[in-house]
Formats: C-alpha cells, structure tokens, sequence
C-alpha cells in the first residue's frame, strides 16, 4: 500500500496531504532518463574500447591475414628482383660479352621503357602505403623484366648472325707473316722516324717487300680506297660492321675500290710506302667504335699460344716507327 505523506502548513495550522505537482514528476522522470542513458553510453564506451564486436574481430583477422600475405608477396618480389638482377649481370658480363656487345646499364633499361610506355603503370589500386609500395616495386620489376627480353632478343638476333659476326671480328695478319719476324713497330708511344720524337703510334707496322700482297682481315666493305694526304699515303679502310673497321696504309699499289664487298684473307692492295713513311711496310690499325686498339689482340686465326706470346714480346719494343 502506498504511503500518504502529510506536512503541517503553518498558515492553516492543520496537517495536509503532500501532493507532488505534475512538472516536478515530469522533471524527476527526465533527469532520471537522462542519467541512464549517460551511464549506458560510459559503459558502452568502455565496451567498445576493450571488447571488440564480432564484425571488428572478423576484420582484424582479415586485416592481420592481409599484412602476412604481404609479406609474403613482398619476399617473392625480394626474389624476383634478385633474379632479375642476376639475369642483367649475365646479360651483361657474360652473353654481351661474348659478342663484343655494349652492356645496357640499369638506368638505360627503365628510361627507354618509360619513353616507349612499354609497360602501363598499375591505376586505382588505393592510396594505402603498403598498396603504394607494392605497386611502386611491381612497376619496377615489369620494366627491367619488358627491357630484359628486348636485349635477349637483340642477342638471340647474334646467335643467328654469329657466323657474320665471327666473319666481322679482325682475326689473321695483314701480311704473310708466318715465321713473325715482320713486326717492325707495335701500338703505342714510338719514337716518330722524322720527328725523332715520342709520338703515339695507332697501329703495327709489317716490314716487307714492296709488292707484298696485303689481305682483309676479316669480311666487310671497302669504306676507303685512295691517298691520304695526312700521312697513310695509299690507303684503304673497311668496314667490317659490329662497330669493326681496318686501316691498311702505305701501299704501292690499290687492288681494291669503294663499296667492294671483300671476304677474310682476300687481297686489297700491296705493300708500298706512300705517304709518311720511311721504308716498304704495310701500317695496320684496328678500330672498334671509333676507337683504336692494340691490333695484336686480332690475330686468333693466325696464331698458336706460343707464337701469340712471343708476337706481344715482339710488338711491345720500344723502337723507332716506320711511319
């Protein structure tokens, strides 16, 4: 049974029920509410904060699984990478190598893959770190991956051509010179026989009898076939491509004319000693894009180990040019 309170008014003097006015109950009830919906949004807080809801648990396992594949993923790409780089070493070092070719370096790779938008930028992938780095190694990879298989197929364009090639590359002495007493002056700093002074000799010069017939020493075109004024007297040069070209200078007399198509140990020209010269002798230089080389390095047909050693005795004396 409800109790009924009383309170004493003093102005009447009598004992009078208490009645609660109907604002004070609605105040009550409202502030009432009020603290329990602030008590339930603390403890629904603090839920939150130390107790994770099934959906969050689902993505926080799939975010932890996504983080191991992308450790995973970005080994693979460590791998891929290494071998990449391995497989450019190779390229470089060794296929390259083999052919007389210019390595292509790093750099190059990626700017002409760039330039020719060989390899399309991976788009729209989001803008999360790990998204980004990922993207950022992919795109790398598929450049020097694109650029690699265009310099294999540049040499497996040299393996089929290896037979010119080889037919390209200087290999036997300009003159007969079998018993190797025909090498008068070698490459490098001579003393010049009208200057009486070191200058630097770009070639070998062959001692022999004028009339000597002098040969190509490898396959190519007649670039050259005239007197040059500059000191090599008559002359020829050819073009063995691959970046190979010959001179052959001083001769008597010219066999050969411009735009002939020559073979390996076919004759051009005979020994002489036109020009700057003092004495028969045919003057032999080897130049290799653009620029001149020892020659003694050219004669792999012509020549047994021992006799190769004792040629590189012979040509490096210091003495006195022809020429």
């Amino acid at each position: 049974m409800k109790k009924i309170k009383y309170f004493y008014n003093t102005h009447t003097l009598r004992y009078e029920k208490l009645v609660t006015p109907l604002r004070v109950k609605l105040l009550r009830i409202l502030g009432f509410v009020a603290a329990a919906i602030v008590t339930a949004s603390i403890i629904v807080a603090i839920a939150f904060q130390y107790i994770d809801s099934p959906k969050e648990k689902v993505l926080k396992q799939q975010n932890d699984d996504l983080k191991q594949s992308y450790r995973v993923f970005n080994e693979k790409i460590r791998l891929l990478q290494q071998q990449m780089t391995e497989l450019q070493n190779r390229d470089n070092n060794v296929y390259r190598t083999i052919f007389e070719a210019a390595p292509i370096p790093d750099s190059v790779r990626l700017k002409e893959m760039e330039k020719n938008k060989e390899v399309q930028l991976v788009q729209g992938m989001g803008e999360t770190q790990l998204v980004a780095e990922m993207t950022s190694q992919l795109n790398n990879l598929a450049k020097r991956v694109a650029y690699q298989e265009k310099s294999y197929k540049e040499i497996d364009g040299m393996l089929t051509n290896k037979e010119k090639l080889l037919a390209a590359i200087p290999a036997i002495q300009p003159v007969a010179n079998k018993d190797l007493n025909r090498i008068a002056s070698g490459f490098g700093y001579r003393i010049d026989p009208v200057y009486k002074v070191a200058k630097f000799h770009a070639g070998l010069d062959f001692a022999a009898p004028q009339g000597t017939p002098i040969y190509a020493t490898a396959d190519g075109v007649i670039k050259e076939a005239n007197y040059n004024a500059g000191g090599y007297g008559n002359h020829v040069v050819i073009n063995h491509g691959y970046g190979y070209e010959t001179l052959y200078g001083h001769m008597y007399k010219i066999k050969s004319k411009p735009g002939d198509h020559v073979k390996r140990g076919e004759v051009i020209g005979y020994v002489g000693s036109t020009g700057k010269s003092t004495g028969p002798h045919c003057h032999y230089e080897v130049h290799r894009s653009g620029e001149r080389i020892d020659p003694v390095y050219y004669f792999s047909n012509d020549l047994s180990p021992d006799q190769f050693d004792r040629l590189l005795k012979l040509a490096a004396a210091s003495n006195q040019s022809f020429d």
